[in-house]
């Protein structure tokens, strides 16, 4: 825990931890030499020497002193690291998280990091507030007790040194199985997190389907696996902490027993027995401390791993240097080979170039590997063979910085920040002119609807892009790749799911962002694959044909019978009359 405690905390605090478990330790040595005091004062008052009395009940007082300076000194530092991760965490988090493959972010893992964010930052601040002192006290002060145990009577001290390993596996056993059932709470909870999300955020479908009265079958599943698991929580946890009670109470019943048989075989006077029963009782009073909190402490500990396990997350290699770049504006695959983690190679060796200010549109059956084109080029991974080069340099020898100001991605499926229009449009470019702003709006069509809409400029869009179209947020995307005005622009099926109203626009925008910028388009729609300079066919992540509209119709393969199956999709039309509204 010590390790994943400076991992959380940050090398540079590392030296804070030491020094507050230091005091945590030298506080916990001195309860229990203050409480070994008691022995020689009781027996002295009761051998009614009041001058030994006396000078015990100094050295006593001294002892008291010493360890209410050493509890404020690891009472204060505790709640001083218990409020720096409050403060700085979250922080933490986010430098950290920006460094991370962008193929890291899958739904799994950031339902498990809002859950860490939260609930887990909270578990983890009550270690240092509220679970370490406890249950490190309730181990050094037994040890020191059982100790001084040996000092008075070796007999004593051996029943304390051997009830240890009885607590300790006890103690062991219950912390385990409490922090496993906590682990499984942990992933039920997460999961019924993440199904409640997908719920709220795809109710158009299943209203379209009618699931709004039967429920929806995967949240109801994951919400009785979070009761069940939450029942299975409080069944198992109780019995394991009676368990760690009960051993604790074995041990100082134990240690009366033989402190009894003592007396009985005169080995030591009541009055010795009345004083080492009393140091007994502390001996047991801390552990029994420790039992109530190392359910806890396991819980917390829970929660520290999985954050220290995303902190501890490798961050996407970069170079100390970023190199300049050979061929600006220029995109190039050499040989590449790429599959996603378990899974089977998604790309077959592929090689082409788009040179600086073309087009390129690439074209293919579903998982034939265009997507991962756009995610290679972005970094969301890295190549498994060969390399991937944008500006005539491997993006592994480009800053993400550096790489990022390259290029500009349009996809299908656009996500808009719950702010307003024209914040959303400044995503491109946060520092860029209202006139710049203005323009790239007027490119890309978002004028026409700033103009109707009640509070223009300042219309808030909802979360996800909620109050507009599916075309209107296409739109929105095109004006932030137009005002970022990278020198390559990825379109991953853009125009896929638009109306011939909101394509007109997304058309007119391509055609300004191929004047001044390189162009990879993946695309179905017939306009947008003749416009351009070169078609890459795939095929199961082979590049099997690559040419202009032209060459490729002329060769009669696989293009052509792409083509020509799209466009007699294109002839169907619908046989009815338009009515007047």
């Amino acid at each position: 825990m010590i390790r994943s405690l400076v991992t959380l905390l940050g090398p540079a605090h590392a030296a804070r931890l030491y020094r507050y478990l230091a005091w945590l330790v030298t506080s916990a040595v001195l309860q229990g030499v203050a409480v070994a005091f008691l022995v020689p004062i009781l027996h002295a008052l009761f051998a009614g020497d009041l001058h030994s009395a006396f000078h015990w009940l100094a050295g006593l007082a001294a002892m008291v002193v010493l360890n209410c300076i050493a509890h404020y000194q690891q009472a204060m530092k505790g709640f001083a690291l218990a409020l720096m991760v409050l403060t700085t965490l979250h922080d933490r988090l986010g430098q950290h998280l920006v460094t991370l493959p962008l193929g890291w972010f899958n739904s799994e893992k950031v339902g498990r990091l809002s859950r860490s964010a939260t609930s887990g930052t909270l578990m983890v601040t009550g270690l240092f507030a509220h679970y370490l002192g406890p249950v490190v006290s309730g181990v050094v002060v037994p040890a020191t007790v059982a100790l001084s145990l040996f000092v008075f009577d070796w007999r004593l001290g051996l029943t304390a040194v051997l009830c240890a390993p009885l607590i300790y596996f006890t103690h062991h056993w219950s912390a385990a199985a409490i922090g496993s059932n906590d682990a499984r709470v942990e992933a039920a909870a997460t999961l019924a997190g993440n199904r409640v999300v997908e719920f709220a955020r795809y109710q158009q479908v299943l209203r379209a389907f009618g699931r709004t009265q039967d429920g929806y079958a995967p949240l109801q599943a994951a919400n009785l696996a979070q009761k069940h698991a939450g029942g299975s929580m409080l069944s198992q946890t109780f019995p394991k902490l009676l368990a760690g009670g009960l051993t604790v109470q074995l041990a100082f019943a134990l240690l009366v027993g033989v402190g009894i048989a003592l007396a009985a075989h005169g080995d030591i006077d009541a009055i010795q027995l009345v004083a080492l029963l009393a140091l007994a009782a502390r001996f047991v009073g801390p552990l029994a401390e420790a039992a109530a909190r190392s359910g806890l402490l396991r819980m917390a500990g829970n929660d520290l791993d999985q954050l220290v396990s995303i902190l501890r997350e490798p961050s996407l290699p970069e170079p100390a240097v970023s190199q300049a770049l050979t061929a600006p504006g220029s995109l190039a695959f050499d040989q590449v080979s790429f599959a996603y983690p378990s899974g089977p190679k998604v790309l077959h060796r592929l090689t082409f170039n788009a040179p600086a200010h073309s087009m390129t549109a690439i074209v293919g059956a579903s998982g034939s590997g265009k997507t991962t084109v756009t995610r290679l080029l972005m970094r969301f991974f890295d190549a498994s063979e060969g390399s991937v080069k944008v500006g005539g340099v491997d993006v592994r020898e480009l800053s993400n910085a550096a790489l990022m100001a390259q290029l500009s991605l349009v996809m299908q499926d656009v996500y808009l920040f719950d702010d307003s229009l024209e914040a959303n449009i400044r995503v491109g470019s946060p520092d860029a002119s209202a006139e710049q702003v203005a323009e790239a709006a007027r490119l890309a069509g978002v004028d026409e609807i700033v103009a109707r809409l009640p509070q223009g400029w300042n219309t808030p869009v909802g979360e996800g892009g909620a109050a507009l179209s599916g075309g209107e947020r296409q739109r929105v995307s095109l004006a932030r790749a137009l005002l970022k005005r990278a020198p390559i622009v990825l379109l991953d099926e853009a125009t896929a799911a638009l109306d011939p109203h909101n394509e007109a626009f997304v058309q007119a925008a391509i055609r300004s962002l191929m004047q001044r910028s390189t162009v990879l388009v993946i695309a179905h729609r017939l306009p947008t694959i003749m416009a351009a300079d070169q078609i890459l066919v795939l095929d199961e992540g082979c590049l099997v044909e690559s040419g202009t509209h032209a060459q490729l119709l002329a060769r009669n393969g696989r293009y052509a019978g792409f083509w020509h199956d799209r466009q007699r999709a294109g002839g169907w039309r619908l046989n009815a009359e338009a009515q007047p509204c």
